[in-house]
């Protein structure tokens, strides 16, 4: 993908939409210094360009009885290419794993899981995860508590 150059409007449009999806194109333009009508060109712009893949609202897990986050280390039998695309897409079909990331190392991927609680989380590890095509372990560490936790990258202030 050929990297396009975003000026500081451009960083501050996204800093802003990244914050709060929901802002109003007026407030938006407010906020970054220029009227409505060049800030919704702009943020149509960043849309289709890609930069912006799209907007959703950020559920309170506990409040939706989601106490439980467990991450998985899962090692793969085998790493050919095809296998752990299917691997990927198994994944993609469970709820309860909500991110998946393709390591480099002794570990092929680790997912991130949520569950109600420590038994359905037990039954989704020993009748879906474990047995699955190709899996050839999994070590799960159950979380804590979450000390940090920012949506998406850090658009400003950061040095190239």
């Amino acid at each position: 993908m050929h990297r396009v150059k975003l000026d500081d409007i451009d960083c501050r449009i996204l800093e802003n939409l990244q914050e709060n999806g929901r802002i109003t194109n007026v407030d938006l333009a407010e906020k970054v210094g220029i009227t409505a009508p060049p800030c919704l060109r702009r943020v149509r712009a960043l849309e289709e360009a890609g930069f912006i893949r799209g907007y959703h609202a950020d559920l309170n897990a506990q409040a939706m009885g989601f106490g439980l986050t467990v991450f998985a280390m899962v090692g793969l039998h085998r790493q050919a290419e095809s296998d752990l695309k299917a691997f990927e897409d198994l994944v993609a079909g469970w709820p309860l794993v909500r991110e998946t990331y393709m390591l480099n190392g002794e570990i092929d991927f680790i997912l991130k899981i949520v569950a109600h609680d420590l038994d359905q989380f037990q039954s989704f590890l020993t009748s879906q995860l474990t047995p699955a095509p190709n899996v050839d372990s999994v070590k799960t560490s159950l979380s804590i508590r979450c000390a940090k936790k920012l949506h998406g990258v850090p658009v400003g202030g950061i040095e190239e």
